[in-house]
């Protein structure tokens, strides 16, 4: 039996982006927004589409770090978490698409009332000198109501 040379670039691929997904969690669970310059291109473009106000357009890691901060600064406890992801590999072109489900629990810092919000990303990676980087995000966000 021959070794599948792409199913071994597959799979390394695979794993380097589920660790990028990981670092991106971690990143927003620590309020670490400074990180996100080690995960999205600077031209990444993220589009978003909260429940509760108009669609918004961003540029870059800085950009992305300022709304999530912004957004999350209500709430005394804030955590993110990947529920599943989907990725289609393009390893030949150095590219990647996901679909990313993920749930926020949150608790706002005055009234201590709690809530969760669920979401997909659809997220395109792309591979530069052999790094997966975010390369452009579509959220959208639905709440899930008080628990």
């Amino acid at each position: 039996m021959g070794v599948d040379e792409k199913a071994i670039e597959e799979t390394v691929s695979y794993i380097a982006i589920q660790r990028l997904l990981g670092s991106y969690a971690d990143a927003v669970n620590r309020r670490a927004w400074e990180e996100f310059g080690e995960l999205f291109l600077d031209d990444a473009k993220i589009d978003i589409t909260p429940s509760t106000r108009a669609p918004l357009e961003l540029t870059g890691p800085a950009a992305l770090g300022r709304f999530i901060g912004d957004a999350i600064e209500r709430f005394e406890f804030f955590q993110f978490v990947f529920l599943n992801s989907r990725l289609e590999l393009r390893v030949d072109e150095d590219r990647a698409s996901g679909r990313n489900f993920m749930c926020e629990l949150r608790q706002e810092k005055e009234s201590g009332r709690w809530s969760r919000v669920f979401g997909v990303y659809h997220d395109g990676f792309r591979r530069i000198e052999g790094r997966w980087w975010f390369e452009h995000r579509d959220e959208l966000q639905r709440p899930g109501g008080p628990r």
